[in-house]
């Protein structure tokens, strides 16, 4: 069996930067212990299996070791694949998944930007245990459905953690969001996931769910740019809009091909 498969840089005009994800495109399921596999052979952090035999177009997320519910880098590299691989004419592509129902996906000028479920954190009180993982004590921690969030107080000291990798997998969450206020950006963010077999993420869309309801109350606006400030970084043009968070970025194609199975 042969399977198409593209793999695209997120979060960024330009390759070699952003998040590279893996995307698989079928036209009938496959088995997930394949899946899981695959996504093991690509060693990225997360592999997207996109079946577009009917519309809405049913989409899942492996990352090497482990599926994920719910991934923003690949399901916009998903959505660029898409749009200009197989869907020329069309400027919107609804998904669905089993976690999350309709996932949208619009274009414009260049841009793709994301509908995605709002994660509302809750107050994290545990804070020394944050501060024995990153070597820092946050100004404050929030929970989100599968991700912790430490608030930081200033951009340099998110660039400088050294974070142990060890004991954030041994925490009970999927893993740990680092964020600040930015001086040229709204806001940054270090995302660390060892549980899932990724250390630090390049550019994690998924994280926003998380951040943007907490700096849209702490920011007063509802339009925001941030920059997520790992080796490879990526910039995301951020709303919040009700119970729904928009994240907007480009998508750069590295190569397209073909997988045999």
């Amino acid at each position: 069996m042969k399977l198409k498969m593209f793999q695209i840089d997120a979060f960024t005009s330009k390759r070699f930067e952003g998040n590279p994800a893996a995307v698989v495109v079928m036209d009938a399921d496959i088995d997930e212990s394949v899946m899981q596999l695959i996504a093991a052979e690509n060693n990225l952090s997360e592999t997207a299996f996109v079946n577009i035999s009917s519309e809405p177009f049913h989409i899942r997320w492996f990352a090497p070791s482990a599926e994920v519910d719910l991934c923003g880098h690949a399901t916009l590299a998903s959505a660029k694949a898409l749009f200009d691989n197989y869907f020329q004419e069309k400027n919107e592509i609804v998904f669905t998944c089993k976690e999350h129902g309709k996932l949208l996906a619009k274009r414009d000028d260049g841009l793709i930007y994301l509908d995605f479920p709002t994660d509302n954190p809750a107050k994290y009180e545990r804070l020394e245990k944050i501060r024995d993982a990153i070597g820092v004590m946050p100004d404050a921690a929030y929970q989100g459905k599968t991700k912790l969030m430490a608030v930081l107080s200033g951009e340099q000291k998110v660039k400088d953690l050294e974070p142990n990798f060890e004991k954030i997998s041994r925490f009970d969450q999927m893993g740990l969001i680092v964020t600040a206020r930015s001086s040229e950006f709204d806001f940054v963010s270090r995302c660390f996931f060892p549980k899932t077999g990724v250390d630090e993420d390049p550019v994690t869309g998924s994280a926003h769910a998380v951040m943007i309801p907490y700096w849209a109350s702490q920011l007063g606006k509802n339009k925001m740019v941030a920059k997520q400030i790992s080796e490879r970084s990526g910039i995301l043009y951020c709303e919040l809009a009700d119970d729904r968070v928009i994240l907007g970025g480009y998508a750069t194609t590295f190569f397209h091909g073909e997988i045999i199975i």
